[in-house]
């Protein structure tokens, strides 16, 4: 007789020690869930490993603050990742040599130091460069000083990442012509950690150009310090940067300041982004002749925020032009401060400007026009459906109608693979004891032993601020440190004849396939659900949500060629789009606009979804 995977994992249970975290967790289930469902094996298999001897004594650590003490030992047993930034020392590669002009295929997290210096001429060319890989590591120290129409293109660059950690210091410095790319930079990258320090100061004529950079990345950080400054006619443009992001926070410290003719652009920067935060300091600071222009910036973003200070102070005969700035599609808010102040001659433009703007300390009203400036209250101020927004590349298969969910639908599965680092939940008795909120991240850096602006740090910061922002309409929301508390949830919002699922294996991913046998869960009636995705730290977090409206299939799903099944998949059903913002990518894949369609979209690997018990 053949034995289920959920019977073996049954059998194993009833041998567990009684005193490890996982037989507590078996305990917790029996007690919470009111159903013989066999457990899940996907989800056990993420409980924590932690043998009656660890977990006591890591229990007890815990409570005294001082599982620091352990670390090392407390990653290993509990099968934590906490290697996020010794990685980068392990993993950094020497200089590869340069002998005339370069192309770089398919390299990975390297050190360049002195790069380039002094070249004249040709052209340097990383593409496909640290792609698919988890943990990329790229540093670029000095590269290309003092060139001649010398040009470096990053094109496919990190993309399909997990924590990408890319450092540019005194990069093109003093650098004359020439062009620096970014074309298709760091694109559906989980945390992007982005430094570009001193980056082509006291360049000349040697333009910068960032095109569709860290798309549909997720809750990243990007650092222009000095960038060009003290240049002379140096052209900068970003060009659909941050796009459909979540969390993505940018900060241009002294960008531009003290440059001569400089010429930077934003053309579709942060749009369809989730709450994204963009700080410029001493942008454009005493510039003279520049042209500065933001067009389509943060347009049908959810919420977000920006603030500019001390932009284009002091600088002479400067022009700075806003459109369609900040048309969020639900408001956000924007401060500037001291902007202007001081300048000579000057030609700002706000033109089809946002809401919830504050203008404090900003100088006289003297050469500034405002043109379709959107007030509070104004039924105009947001013009979500205008059709500007065309041809946004979405993976093919990512979201799809319900309609397609019937035997014989030949349709193409994204890519669900997990690309996250293997981890486990940590025991609730331990994770219970950890302050993770945004007033305890100090107490949370000083226990991983992670250091001011380290990866680690900003992996917390991104986790917290996910886990900490205000719910959506109509969402319920909460992040699980364990099992049990995951179970909390789902019950609170479902009762406790609860079902657990996902998708069974990663077979057919990015595959054209056949759908097979479908069959609708509780009978295929409205219904609510709580989806829970991963989150990134040391240990395994999840971010719960309780989805309303919906619809949940379970399909088989087999080759297209010899109609074998290959994976059993589970796919949910939005009906109620009505709140989602137009520029999400359900409906730029599929033609349409809120509350007109329902959107599906597969389980991916190690997320799931709970539903009540048929």
């Amino acid at each position: 007789m053949q034995v289920s995977e959920a019977e073996k994992t049954e059998q194993s249970n009833e041998r567990l020690n009684p005193f490890t975290a996982k037989a507590s967790l078996i305990r917790y289930w029996n007690n919470h869930i009111s159903n013989n469902i066999p457990k899940p094996a996907f989800l056990l298999s993420k409980a924590s490993p932690l043998n009656a001897l660890d977990t006591s004594i890591f229990i007890e650590l815990a409570s005294k603050h001082s599982l620091k003490t352990r670390l090392p030992s407390f990653c290993k047993a509990a099968h934590l990742f906490c290697e996020f930034d010794s990685l980068l020392q392990i993993n950094r590669s020497p200089t590869p040599p340069h002998h005339g002009d370069s192309d770089f295929t398919s390299y990975n997290s390297k050190q360049f130091s002195t790069y380039g210096a002094s070249k004249l001429g040709g052209v340097d060319s990383f593409k496909n460069y640290s792609s698919n890989v988890n943990m990329p590591v790229d540093s670029f120290t000095r590269y290309s000083p003092a060139t001649a129409k010398h040009s470096e293109t990053f094109t496919n660059y990190a993309n399909n990442g997990n924590v990408a950690n890319d450092s540019f210091t005194n990069y093109g410095t003093g650098a004359t012509g020439g062009l620096g790319e970014f074309n298709n930079y760091e694109s559906n990258v989980n945390v992007p950690t982005l430094k570009f320090s001193s980056y082509s100061l006291n360049g000349n004529h040697h333009k910068l150009s960032f095109g569709t950079y860290t798309e549909d990345t997720n809750s990243g950080t990007q650092d222009f310090t000095s960038y060009g400054k003290k240049g002379n006619a140096v052209p900068t443009e970003f060009k659909t940067y941050g796009e459909s992001s979540n969390i993505i926070g940018s900060t241009f410290s002294s960008y531009g300041e003290l440059a001569n003719a400089a010429n930077d652009s934003f053309k579709s920067y942060s749009p369809s982004a989730n709450n994204p935060h963009n700080m410029f300091k001493n942008y454009g600071s005493k510039v003279t002749s520049g042209v500065e222009s933001f067009d389509n910036y943060r347009a049908e973003a959810n919420v977000g925020d920006d603030t500019f200070q001390n932009y284009l102070r002091d600088s002479r005969s400067t022009k700075a032009s806003f459109m369609n700035y900040g048309k969020s599609f639900n408001q956000g808010i924007d401060k500037f401060k001291n902007y202007g102040k001081g300048s000579v001659n000057r030609n700002v433009e706000f033109k089809g400007y946002g809401v919830n703007n504050s203008f404090k300390g900003y100088d006289s009203k003297k050469g500034i026009t405002f043109g379709g400036y959107s007030q509070k209250g104004d039924s105009n101020a947001i013009d979500v459906n205008h059709g500007m927004i065309v041809n946004k590349l979405v993976e093919e298969g990512k979201f799809f109608r319900e309609s397609m969910l019937k035997p014989g639908t030949v349709m193409r599965m994204p890519d669900i693979k997990d690309k996250m680092p293997k981890r486990s939940f940590l025991p609730r008795a331990i994770s219970s004891k950890l302050h993770f909120s945004t007033s305890g991240l100090a107490e949370l850096r000083d226990m991983f032993q992670a250091k001011e602006n380290s990866t680690l740090e900003h992996v917390m910061v991104n986790a917290l601020s996910e886990c900490e922002r205000p719910a959506s309409q109509g969402e319920t929301k909460r992040c699980v440190a364990s099992i049990e508390d995951m179970i909390d949830f789902a019950a609170s919002v479902l009762g406790n004849n609860l079902v657990v699922r996902s998708t069974e294996n990663v077979n057919g991913s990015g595959e054209r396939v056949v759908i097979g046998s479908v069959k609708g869960i509780n009978d295929e009636k409205v219904t609510k659900s709580v989806s829970c995705h991963q989150s990134l730290l040391p240990y395994l977090l999840y971010y719960c949500h309780s989805v309303p409206k919906v619809r949940v299939y379970e399909a088989n799903i087999l080759d297209l060629k010899n109609k074998a099944k290959i994976n059993h998949g589970v796919a949910i059903c939005h009906l109620d789009t009505s709140a989602w913002s137009p520029g999400h990518g359900a409906f730029l894949a599929l033609g349409s606009k809120p509350g007109l369609i329902e959107v599906c979209h597969w389980i991916f690997e190690n997320d799931m979804t709970w539903a009540m018990a048929d």
